[in-house]
C-alpha cells in the first residue's frame, strides 16, 4: 500500500509539471517573488537623499570675494543711453566732485567659489576669479573669513592655487579620477551662484573630453546647474571626490541652461602639484607646429590612413636639435599612438621637462624613431625672436597659372608687402580661381607656397617638377605647404586625370 501511494504521488507531480497552465502559474509566482526581492534590495541600496553627501563635503567648499582698485569712471555708463539728451547732464553730474577734480579711483568687488584641498589651507579656484585682485577673502561654510595669498596661476587651464593661514586644521576634499567618470554618472556642483551663498545642484555627466578654446582643454560637460559665481567651485562624484573644477557655461542669456563645463581633475591635479611645488607650471615642449592629417593629405603623402600629427614647421628647439623636419608625420610619442594634434599637445604638455622620449615619424614613406629631449613650454613662450637672416638674391619676376592658382616667385617687395621674413623662399599666390578646388580649400591671394611634395619650392619650375613627380608616382593629389601671415599649413590639391 505504501509503495502504491508513493507511486500515485509521483504520478500526480509528473502530471502537475506536464500541465502548461500549472507550470506557467508556478513560474509567474517565482518571478513575482524575485521582483519583490530585487525592488526591496534596490530600495535599501539607493540613497533616499543627497543630503548626507552634501553635509559631508560642504565644509570644504568656500566663497571667494576679491577686491580690486579701478580708475574712476568719467562717463554716464549704464545710466542713460549713448546719444541721449540727458547724456551731458549725467556726465557732468558723475564727474563732478567737491573740489571739481576728476573722480577718484574706486574699489570693485567680485565673487566666485573654490574648495580646500589640504588641512593646512591650500585652496583651488579659477584663475579668472582672482585675476588682477588686490585682496582675496575666503569665506568658509562656518561663516569664518580668512585672507588668502596667491601661490600660483595657470591661465592655460584657468586654474589658481591660493593659501590661507588658519589656527586649526581645515576640512578638505580630495581629487578623484576624472577618467573614470562616465556619461550618465551622477554629479554634484557646489559653490556661490550669483552671490547667493552656498548652494548645491545635482545632475549627470553629459559628455566627456570637451574642448573650448584652450590648448590643454579637457572639460567634463554637465547639466548640473552652474551660474555666475559658481566659477572655481568643485564638481563631485557620488563618492565625494572632486572630478572637475566648474569653469564655464554655454548660455544665450547668462544663466544656466544645463550646459556647464568643468575642467577635468586629472588635468587640474598636475597643474596644482606644479603650482604648489614651483609656484608656476612646467610643461614639456617638443618645439613643432602641427596640423591634423586629413584624408586628402594622407592620400597625397601615401599614408595608409588619416591619423597622426603632420609637422608644418620646426623652429629652433628640441625637435630641430633632434632632427625632426617639416613634413614628418608623428605617429607615436613616448610609446603612445598619436591620433590627432589635440592628443599630442596634451601628452607633450603632461610630460616632464628634460625627459628623453622616443618619437616615431613617417618620413618619405618610411617609419623612423627619433629620440628627443623635451624643453619647457613656458621658456619657449617667453623667448625673444631669433636674429634676422640676410636675404638671398631674389628671382626674376614670372607669373604662371597652375592648379587654379596664379603664382610668382617671391621678391623683396612681395616679402615686405606680405609680411614675410626676408629669408623666406617660395611662390606668392597672386590670384585664386573662385571655381577651383584651391579656393574651396581656403587658399587666397597673398598666401606663400614654400613646399610641394615635401620638397622646397623656390621657382615655378620647381612646382611644375613637383606636380610631374606626384603624377609619375601615381598620386591623386599634390601636397603643398602654404604660409599665411607666418602660419604654416598643408593643403592637398587634386591633380586630376
Amino acid at each position: 500500500m505504501h509503495s502504491q501511494a508513493k507511486h500515485a504521488q509521483s504520478a500526480v507531480q509528473t502530471r502537475t509539471f506536464d500541465n502548461p497552465l500549472v507550470l506557467k502559474a508556478l513560474l509567474l509566482s517565482v518571478l513575482t517573488a524575485a521582483f519583490v526581492i530585487v525592488q526591496s534590495v534596490m530600495a535599501v541600496a539607493k540613497p533616499e537623499s543627497l543630503a548626507p553627501l552634501a553635509e559631508q563635503i560642504s565644509p570644504s567648499v568656500v566663497n571667494i570675494t576679491t577686491s580690486t582698485v579701478v580708475e574712476g569712471r568719467t562717463g554716464p555708463r549704464g545710466i542713460v543711453p549713448e546719444g541721449s539728451p540727458f547724456e551731458d547732464f549725467f556726465r557732468e553730474f558723475r564727474d563732478r566732485t567737491d573740489d571739481g577734480e576728476a573722480p577718484a579711483p574706486r574699489r570693485s568687488s567680485a565673487l566666485g567659489s573654490g574648495f580646500v584641498i589640504s588641512e593646512d589651507g591650500y585652496v583651488v579656484t579659477n584663475n579668472h576669479v582672482i585675476e588682477g585682485a588686490d585682496e582675496i577673502t575666503i569665506e568658509f561654510f562656518s561663516g569664518a573669513e580668512l585672507k588668502a595669498t596667491v601661490i600660483g596661476t595657470d591661465p592655460n587651464t584657468d586654474i589658481a592655487l591660493l593659501k590661507v593661514e588658519a589656527d586649526f586644521p581645515l576640512p578638505f576634499v580630495k581629487f578623484g579620477d576624472s577618467d573614470a567618470a562616465r556619461v550618465g554618472d551622477w554629479v554634484i556642483a557646489m559653490g556661490n551662484p550669483l552671490g547667493q551663498g552656498f548652494s548645491v545642484s545635482a545632475g549627470i555627466v553629459s559628455a566627456r573630453n570637451r574642448a573650448l578654446s584652450g590648448t590643454y582643454d579637457d572639460y567634463i560637460q554637465t547639466d548640473a546647474a552652474i551660474n555666475r559665481g559658481n566659477s572655481g567651485g568643485p564638481l563631485f562624484n557620488m563618492d565625494g571626490d572632486v572630478i572637475g573644477v566648474n569653469t564655464a557655461i554655454l548660455s544665450p542669456n547668462g544663466g544656466s541652461i544645463g550646459i556647464g563645463f568643468s575642467m577635468a581633475s586629472n588635468v587640474v591635479t598636475r597643474v596644482v602639484d606644479q603650482l604648489q611645488e614651483f609656484g608656476e607650471t612646467r610643461r614639456g615642449w617638443l618645439g613643432v607646429r602641427i596640423q591634423d592629417v586629413t584624408q586628402d593629405v594622407a592620400d597625397a603623402m601615401g599614408l595608409a590612413k588619416a591619423t597622426g600629427a603632420l609637422i608644418t614647421d620646426v623652429p629652433d628647439g628640441p625637435a630641430k636639435e633632434a632632427g625632426l623636419v617639416t613634413g614628418d608625420v608623428i605617429m607615436s610619442f613616448d610609446g603612445v599612438v598619436v591620433e590627432d594634434t589635440r592628443g599630442l599637445v596634451r601628452q607633450v604638455g603632461n610630460s616632464p621637462v628634460g625627459a628623453s622620449v622616443r618619437v616615431t615619424v613617417m618620413r618619405d614613406g618610411k617609419s623612423q624613431t627619433i629620440k628627443v629631449v623635451l624643453g619647457r613650454r613656458e621658456d619657449a613662450d617667453s623667448a625673444t625672436p631669433a636674429a634676422e637672416i640676410e636675404p638671398e638674391e631674389e628671382a626674376a619676376p614670372e607669373v604662371k597659372s597652375l592648379l587654379g592658382l596664379s603664382v610668382t616667385p617671391l621678391t623683396d617687395e612681395l616679402r615686405e608687402t606680405l609680411g614675410a621674413d626676408e629669408a623666406m623662399m617660395g611662390l606668392a599666390v597672386t590670384e585664386v580661381e573662385e571655381a577651383s578646388e584651391a579656393y574651396e580649400k581656403g587658399l587666397r591671394a597673398g598666401d606663400i607656397i614654400t613646399e610641394a611634395n615635401q620638397q622646397k619650392v623656390e621657382s615655378i619650375a620647381a612646382l611644375e617638377d613637383g606636380i610631374a613627380a606626384a603624377k609619375d608616382a601615381g598620386r591623386k593629389s599634390l601636397l603643398l605647404l602654404v604660409r599665411r601671415a607666418g602660419d604654416p599649413r598643408f593643403v592637398a590639391l587634386s591633380l586630376g586625370d
